[in-house]
């Protein structure tokens, strides 16, 4: 039985996709993980099942589309939406150190910088709320407002964790939004 310790959370199942049990996905690790022979693993009533994919395509920056083996419904994909994805601790950990893995974990773009493109720098990551379809990063300004930006590849143009940064494109007057 997998224990909640041997687990790292790597992805979520957003929403179905078409009509043969493909689920819209964000990964915050390589697709190829998947493919490789790594288990998803979902949270199934309490008990952590590992799932197997049969294909992973790409859809986005982070987003891609993931069809489970044994899946091959809406109705049966539709029991997935809103889960959050975990590998197993030391295997994602293994990979991305063979796969000298360059794309970060949602839980590593806390503390980031973001800087947008014509605004220049927005503040810091400090949370990034992936509990609905929609996630939102969670920036706080250098005023001590909060502003909240979609995690939508459309919007991010770059990611270095190494810099301490990731760079936005960010639609205009989306910042103001936010503000009182």
């Amino acid at each position: 039985m997998i224990t909640e310790e041997e687990i790292i959370e790597i992805g979520k199942f957003q929403k179905t996709h078409a009509l043969k049990g493909e689920l819209n996905t964000l990964l915050d690790v390589d697709p190829e993980y998947l493919t490789d022979g790594h288990p998803a693993i979902v949270d199934v009533d309490g008990i952590y099942v590992p799932f197997y994919a049969d294909s992973v395509r790409p859809k986005g920056t982070f987003s891609y589309l993931v069809k489970l083996q044994g899946i091959d419904t809406e109705e049966e994909a539709r029991e997935f939406v809103n889960h959050k994805i975990y590998g197993l601790r030391e295997e994602v950990k293994r990979y991305l150190a063979e796969e000298d893995e360059e794309i970060a974990l949602f839980d590593e773009l806390i503390g980031l910088t973001a800087i947008d493109e014509h605004q220049g720098v927005i503040g810091e990551i400090t949370y990034i709320d992936d509990s609905t379809d929609n996630p939102l990063f969670h920036i706080e300004t250098p005023e001590g407002d909060t502003v909240y930006v979609p995690v939508h590849d459309d919007f991010i143009t770059a990611v270095s964790p190494e810099e301490g940064e990731i760079r936005f494109n960010l639609p205009d007057g989306l910042i103001d939004i936010n503000k009182k």
